[in-house]
């Protein structure tokens, strides 16, 4: 199994080097069994690939703001200032980190693309070496190729330390809400319950629950069907939170504004505007009560042009 998925990352990168639009077609038909409409796009996910050639491609605020370092002169730029995580360090290369001069607690993070982060809980039992050759194998992915993403294409690969979020004593990490906002207005947050600590990322425990703005857990996703009497915890700050979240969004037709909240303070995590490459096969179940999958709900709350 792990050698057929090596040929299919490799066949993916190469396909895109040819042509973005060949590797997104054949990757689409390989996810979903059926032809990619790009002429007139219907579903969440084929707007979110139209969008990606005909807006987000050659686009330098999108650009910048795939950039987990750049975004922030963006936020800042938006007065949200105040809603961004302590930057604690930036390199140009995992040769340049100081070990030693970072906090005893912190989060190690490439600067595009996802799943390229080391949570710390402890950095005294931490291996230093290992920390860093895996930093060195981030900065080599060209994360852009997997799904010819072509936001982060031209963005020059750094690394960037950010105070660690949560109580590293307990091991905990905050709920990490995430903002769907189309065409300047969040119609649903997607919250990821149950997150753990692992040495990189997130374990497998996590469960993930689609909330309208009324708070209320809509049937989108199999946790929200398995866990029918599920209660999420509503925010005090969710009103902010979802208006802070339309802030940023002004000018985007589609952005997902991930948040993190720690009892009352709100804190930015990242704009993301391809979710899964925009080929997520979890939004294809049909819900029960509706007559559509979810990507052809989401679909039709989102208007290109």
């Amino acid at each position: 199994m792990r050698f057929k998925e090596n040929v299919a990352h490799v066949f993916r990168r190469t396909l895109t080097r040819i042509s973005p639009v060949l590797n997104t077609r054949v990757c689409y038909r390989a996810k979903f069994g059926h032809r990619l409409d790009l002429h007139e796009p219907k579903t969440f996910n084929e707007k979110i690939l139209w969008l990606k050639f005909n807006t987000y491609c050659n686009n330098e605020l999108i650009r910048q703001c795939a950039d987990k370092i750049r975004v922030r002169q963006f936020v800042e730029s938006q007065d949200r200032g105040y809603l961004l995580n302590r930057l604690v360090a930036v390199y140009d290369s995992p040769d340049d980190i100081v070990w030693e001069e970072l906090p005893e607690s912190f989060a190690l993070k490439l600067n595009i693309g996802c799943g390229s982060n080391l949570i710390v809980r402890s950095k005294s039992m931490t291996c230093k070496e290992e920390a860093i050759a895996k930093a060195k194998t981030w900065m080599k992915s060209n994360y852009w190729l997997n799904y010819a993403e072509l936001q982060y294409k031209g963005v020059t690969p750094r690394l960037l330390v950010e105070a660690y979020i949560g109580d590293p004593a307990a091991g905990s990490l905050p709920m990490d809400y995430k903002f769907y906002c189309m065409n300047g207005v969040c119609q649903y947050i997607l919250v990821c319950a149950d997150r753990g600590v692992k040495t990189e990322g997130l374990n497998h425990s996590v469960k993930f629950f689609f909330m309208d703005r009324d708070w209320n857990v809509m049937p989108f996703t199999p946790e929200a069907l398995k866990y029918k009497d599920v209660q999420i915890n509503k925010p005090a700050v969710i009103d902010k939170a979802i208006a802070e979240a339309e802030k940023l969004s002004e000018g985007f037709p589609f952005v997902r504004v991930d948040f993190f909240i720690e009892e009352e303070r709100i804190i930015f995590g990242e704009l993301t505007f391809t979710p899964a490459g925009g080929m997520d096969t979890e939004l294809s179940m049909v819900p029960p009560g509706y007559q559509k999958t979810v990507d052809e709900i989401f679909g039709e709350l989102l208007v290109v042009h």
